[in-house]
């Protein structure tokens, strides 16, 4: 297993973050004060949940994970709705829980191994695995796929594969513009920017959440 950084597993979430606020951007010189703040609160709030997020993955804020130690771990791959994610299924003598952690590639050929949790790191070997969200006692929603119990070869997913999973939630992304355009009395240019705006946060959010391209 190579060793792994975090240019692999939060360089594409941190490019649709750039993406989105440029999104945003664009949209500025069009705006009338009541959609320059709707963009402010846009902006700010993707600001403030990626920061949260980039905490939880340098373990500057606790995902609740308390283990320390040597730990049986393995990978399974949630399909819950239209979002996917990975998540380390960790078993520390009778507790076992789940860490929902940023895609990378060596984790879709993860088998069964020891985990080393020190203090807020995760690491299988020389590979360190980047958390993104809290830690849970109970089993995530949806369906579970389980990872090959054989070491397999490791794949690659490019950008464009990743951006087509993520953007599916964005699906009711016209029904956004057009509530905007009911209440704020906007026009065909309000309607397109409001649907833009939407579909870009609905893909910066999967993708900052940890989505998982496998």
């Amino acid at each position: 297993m190579t060793n792994s950084g975090p240019a692999r597993a939060l360089t594409y979430p941190l490019l649709v973050t750039s993406g989105t606020l440029a999104v945003i951007a664009a949209w500025v010189p069009f705006a009338d004060l009541d959609q320059l703040s709707a963009l402010a609160a846009v902006t700010l709030a993707i600001l403030a949940f990626t920061t949260y997020q980039l905490g939880l993955a340098f373990g500057l804020i606790p995902t609740g994970l308390v283990a320390t130690g040597t730990v049986g771990g393995r990978r399974v791959r949630q399909q819950h709705r239209l979002v996917s994610r990975s998540w380390l299924e960790i078993t520390s003598g009778d507790r076992m829980v789940w860490q929902p952690v940023f895609y990378e590639p060596s984790l879709s050929a993860l088998t069964p191994t020891d985990l080393e949790l020190t203090g807020r790191t995760i690491r299988a070997g020389e590979t360190r695995f980047y958390p993104s969200g809290r830690v849970r006692s109970t089993e995530p929603a949806g369906k579970l796929i389980d990872n090959p119990s054989r070491p397999t070869e490791v794949p690659a997913f490019g950008i464009p594969r990743r951006l087509i999973l993520d953007i599916q939630p964005a699906v009711g992304s016209p029904l956004a513009g057009l509530l905007w355009v009911y209440v704020m009395n906007g026009g065909i240019g309000a309607f397109v920017g409001a649907t833009t705006v939407t579909a870009a946060t609905f893909t910066w959010l999967s993708a900052i959440r940890g989505s998982d391209p496998s």
